[in-house]
């Protein structure tokens, strides 16, 4: 095996037992990991528009996240509303349940950082991180995590 494709495989796998671990504590929560991402998201900027929201998405870069807040608002965890400046565009927010929601997310998600702490205990992340963002620079994913870190 090459060491590009070994590399394509190795962040594939990474990604995709990331995300199990997460949907796995996630399910109790009765989420999924794209819809925690939604909530985490307006949790930290509080009203958005759903474009505004759909550009800082990594799990959905490129579609409209309109699927995702249909599932969240019939949930009773966010809410909707036409923005007093422009009635073209709908402003989202976490209701009382989404926030109290989002807190749960929030210890889920911090347990996950820690397994992935000790995981890479002892080895130097910067140059790792460093191609990542080199990788995914100028695409649609890339892009969305880069508004999310700018932002902070």
């Amino acid at each position: 095996m090459r060491p590009a494709e070994e590399l394509r495989y190795l962040i594939l796998a990474a990604q995709r037992e990331g995300n199990r671990m997460l949907a796995q504590a996630l399910r109790p929560l009765g989420v999924t990991p794209s819809q925690a991402e939604v909530i985490r998201i307006l949790q930290d900027r509080g009203q958005l528009t759903l474009n505004g929201l759909g550009d800082l998405l990594v799990c959905e870069s490129g579609n409209s996240p309109s699927r995702l807040i249909d599932r969240l608002a019939s949930a009773g965890l966010v809410s909707r509303q036409v923005s007093a400046y422009d009635r073209r565009h709908v402003e989202l927010s976490l209701t009382e349940e989404g926030l109290r929601l989002a807190g749960q997310i929030i210890a889920i998600e911090e347990e996950l950082y820690r397994s992935l702490d000790a995981a890479a205990e002892g080895h130097d992340l910067e140059p790792l991180t460093g191609f990542l963002r080199a990788f995914v620079a100028g695409r649609p994913a890339g892009e969305a995590l880069a508004r999310r870190r700018d932002a902070e």
